[in-house]
């Protein structure tokens, strides 16, 4: 007997199935290049908005995304920083500081291997859509309203972690707008809502940062100030302070031993673990969601079929080793992972192409980034948050969904916003599931059957009641469908219920149904139990129902339960003549 394989290089294996080819190896090139240079502005951008600087973005890609690519399940996702952390991320940054970060990263990364392994891969599909589209458009505002402080150039008075303070801040710091950085994110917005239309297989985002940049120096020498990045960021190399983003590769840390929020050395303690490890389990819980919807997009794209399990202990992996090496908390995106597929992508020997672009701009081209306007990263950013909140989707769904879903699809979506994505997620499941219950137990419902239903049940004496069960019986709808067995007078003397129509029964209905059994024997009347599918019959055998004791009866037709009902009648109506 084999043992199983475990879900790890699933993707490289069903390459290698595949067969590969030079023309294969031409297409992997094409899309790791391009995949790249889209990659190595929103990194940056990304690294920023969840309050670290750039260069970590940058080292998420050169280490996690090329990891991820060789051991997880997909060919085609590329993983790496993405927009739909940072409303988690950011206060994890606000409150314990880049090592902190990298910590809580480390334990995502654990509590996703261990969901591949325990081959969780399949249970993410149990996760309503209105959920995932609501907690999706509540980050995409929350990652737009981070944007206005650089769109606009602000000066904010402090930093704060609710969006409601976030907003009044920022439009308290209204007057100190800077028309230089106003008017390249202008710019730069334009550049990116245009230039698809215009150069299709030129990525945008390129196009619009040179813009921008070239737009941010023209205006500096004209002596109208903005915010760019070499001003805001920069880096130590002995003992000399130097502008932007440091042009060498990062070297092997504890983040333990990185600086916490207040500058001291973050520690570790079993206190600082369980403080992160609520956020440590959002992330894994977004991290999975991500990566599986990413690589259910592009096996659409493709006809392929990637291995759900194997693609979580590929991200498991990559955010585990990442941030030894300064990487951010990473995963699979559906943007660069479209991209790539268009490009050409055939193998994950594409996602590690377009970390080498990311290594070469790394070592090469780092001075130039401290040219970049703050502005224009920030318009980057706000039409990743657009593309990202699907407003025309969430509004066609909010026209023709059942009202359950919308209920649930707005909770999430302003409880994101207001609140945190945790709390979102946690809610809306809770909420879907009992609205989902509550649509259950609406099918289940129990009858009586008239005389005229069956031809077993004419002529039956008044003294039998018969009655059929439709639907499931469980917690939902137990109580409520056997509770109307109860409901007779004393002539009563069998009751025959046809629960052929119950599909399945939990321990609840198990539980009511031994009740109605025990109500019955103390008052002398008979239960026949009519038909039912091998499912429900192991369980009532299991929980001792269909043992024939006194007046209980299992038969499999209405025929039966009628000659059973009057062999027990029989000797009542005989003892009743003497």
């Amino acid at each position: 007997m084999s043992l199983p394989l475990l879900p790890v290089f699933a993707a490289w294996r069903q390459t290698l199935k595949a067969g590969y080819s030079f023309k294969a190896l031409r297409g992997d090139l094409a899309a790791g290049l391009t995949v790249g240079i889209i990659a190595i502005p929103l990194a940056m951008a990304l690294a920023i908005a969840v309050g670290v600087a750039p260069q970590y973005g940058l080292y998420t890609v050169l280490v996690a995304a090329p990891l991820i690519a060789l051991t997880g399940g997909s060919r085609f996702n590329v993983s790496g920083p993405t927009a739909a952390f940072v409303v988690i991320l950011l206060p994890i940054t606000q409150q314990f500081g880049l090592g902190g970060l990298l910590l809580c990263t480390m334990l995502a990364g654990l509590i996703m291997i261990a969901m591949g392994l325990g081959r969780a891969g399949r249970l993410i599909e149990f996760v309503p859509y209105p959920v995932t589209l609501g907690f999706t458009a509540g980050i995409g505002i929350v990652i737009a309203t981070l944007q206005l402080k650089d769109l606009f150039g602000l000066s904010l008075s402090s930093q704060p972690l609710h969006y409601l303070e976030q907003v009044q801040v920022l439009l308290l710091a209204l007057p100190s707008a800077h028309l230089g950085d106003a008017l390249v994110a202008a710019l730069s917005l334009a550049v990116l809502i245009l230039w698809p239309r215009w150069v299709p297989k030129v990525p945008g985002h390129l196009a619009a940062l040179a813009v921008g940049t070239v737009a941010g120096l023209a205006l500096e020498a004209l002596g109208i100030p903005l915010a760019t990045l070499g001003e805001r960021f920069s880096y130590s190399l002995d003992g000399v302070l130097h502008a932007g983003i440091p042009p060498f590769l990062p070297d092997f840390t504890w983040p333990w031993q990185l600086p916490a929020a207040n500058g001291q050395p973050l520690g570790l303690s079993f206190e600082l673990i369980r403080q992160l490890l609520a956020p440590a389990f959002a992330i894994a819980m977004l991290g999975a969601i991500e990566s599986l919807l990413c690589a259910v997009v592009a096996d659409g794209m493709t006809g392929s079929k990637h291995d759900p399990n194997a693609e979580l202990v590929g991200q498991g992996l990559g955010n585990l080793i990442a941030p030894l090496f300064g990487g951010i908390t990473a995963t699979a995106a559906i943007a660069r992972s479209a991209a790539n597929v268009r490009a050409g992508a055939f193998s994950p020997l594409a996602a590690i192409i377009h970390a080498g672009v990311v290594l070469v701009a790394i070592l090469l081209l780092a001075p130039l980034f401290s040219y970049l306007p703050m502005a224009a990263l920030a318009a980057l950013l706000l039409m990743v948050a657009w593309n990202m909140s699907e407003a025309g989707h969430v509004l066609h769904t909010l026209r023709i969904a059942p009202r359950s879903d919308v209920l649930v699809l707005l909770t999430c979506l302003i409880l994101t916003v207001l609140f945190d994505m945790v709390l979102a997620v946690g809610v809306g499941l809770l909420l879907a599931a009992g609205l989902f219950i509550k649509r259950m137990s609406d099918l289940t419902d129990t009858a009586a059957l008239p005389r005229h239903f069956h031809q077993a049940l004419k002529d039956l004496p008044e003294h039998v009641l018969v009655y059929a069960i439709r639907g499931p019986l469980f917690f939902g709808a137990a109580e409520k469908a056997l509770s109307v067995l109860r409901r007779f007078n004393n002539d009563v003397k069998v009751v025959i219920v046809d629960i052929s129509a119950v599909p399945l029964l939990d321990m609840t209905a198990l539980a009511a149904l031994d009740n109605v059994l025990r109500d019955y024997r103390k008052q002398h009347v008979g239960l026949v139990l009519v038909g039912t599918s091998s499912r429900v019959r192991l369980k009532l055998r299991r929980a001792g129902i269909l043992r024939e004791e006194g007046h209980l009866a299992y038969v499999q037709n209405l025929e039966q339960a009628r000659a059973k009902a009057l062999s027990w009648l029989e000797p009542a109506v005989a003892c009743a003549n003497n």
